[in-house]
């Protein structure tokens, strides 16, 4: 019998996680996340994890598990997913990767590069540079180290500018170079992959729905609490959509419903990116949509069988 595995990718409040649920009800299977900020403990409601209502329908991985003083990569993802999936196989279940985390999908289908690990001074020495010389002129300064990045990291892409430098300074070699050498770990594996292609008006609602139910369920408690914690502002749990939003309002220097607009404009910006990442590496994806739940439930059985 050959091994299954399902990747359910789709831009943010597209409905990932409930239609995960249906699936795997219908093809034993246990679900994986593929959500770079739903693997945060502190983060429940802003990052919209699964409820405990969901979780107890079916067993879910790699949610909450990791402190957001951590540094936590796609590579460190893929090591915690690979056991996951290892051990879902073992038990018979279909593994379904959900998330909307692009990266993470592009480690399973193609690989993660066998960097070697970059040592903490070459790390805060980069760090320091890029606090120096400022995001402008860093890619100018890393341009001239390693061109090959040009036109494949954004100029104001803090955390890859950063992880390309501190590769090119460590090995000698572009990041690019590292990637081409790159080999997925589940060539053996028979891959099914759905992307929910919700169309723009109806995402929109389902965004500022979403957003009225984090303040609902206190999502400014758990801003407070993250805040507490002195998290070091390099790491990516600061970049959650939310936090800084909650915090001006915190200050004083916004209002409740402006922080609640801008937290739906970001939120629409990033649905915009993620869909523009499906359109240039998500191609022989099945884009699926219904407006009918149970039609979608139907569409999605039919590209697993």
């Amino acid at each position: 019998m050959s091994k299954k595995l399902l990747l359910l990718a789709g831009p943010t409040a597209s409905g990932k996680s409930n239609l995960a649920i249906k699936l795997a009800k219908k093809l034993n299977g246990e679900i994986v996340n593929a959500d770079s900020m739903q693997v945060f403990k502190e983060f429940k409601i802003l990052s919209s994890r699964p409820t405990l209502s969901q979780t107890k329908k079916v067993k879910h991985h790699l949610y909450g598990f990791i402190s957001v003083k951590k540094y936590f990569s796609a590579g460190d993802w893929l090591k915690q997913a690979k056991k996951k999936i290892d051990s879902c196989v073992k038990r018979k279940k279909i593994p379904i990767i959900v998330g909307g985390t692009g990266l993470y999908f592009n480690t399973i289908i193609k690989g993660m590069s066998k960097i070697p690990d970059i040592d903490l001074k070459t790390r805060n020495t980069v760090r320091s540079l890029y606090r120096t010389l400022g995001c402008k002129e860093f890619y100018n300064q890393l341009l001239e180290l390693d061109p090959k990045i040009k036109g494949r990291i954004l100029p104001t892409d803090a955390q890859r500018l950063q992880r390309a430098y501190e590769v090119k300074l460590k090995t000698n070699k572009s990041l690019f170079d590292w990637f081409a050498n790159t080999k997925s770990e589940f060539k053996d594996f028979e891959i099914r992959k759905i992307f929910i292609n919700t169309p723009r008006e109806e995402l929109l609602k389902k965004i500022s729905l979403r957003t009225q139910q984090m303040f609902s369920n206190r999502c400014i408690n758990e801003v407070k609490k993250f805040n507490n914690l002195k998290v070091k502002k390099s790491l990516s749990a600061n970049k959650l959509i939310g936090v800084q939003e909650i915090n001006d309002f915190l200050k004083k220097s916004i209002s409740l419903e402006q922080c609640k607009e801008l937290i739906n404009i970001k939120t629409r910006q990033y649905a915009k990116r993620q869909n523009t990442w499906a359109r240039g590496h998500m191609k022989n994806w099945n884009k699926l949509y219904s407006k009918n739940f149970s039609n979608l439930l139907k569409k999605s059985l039919k590209v697993v069988s």
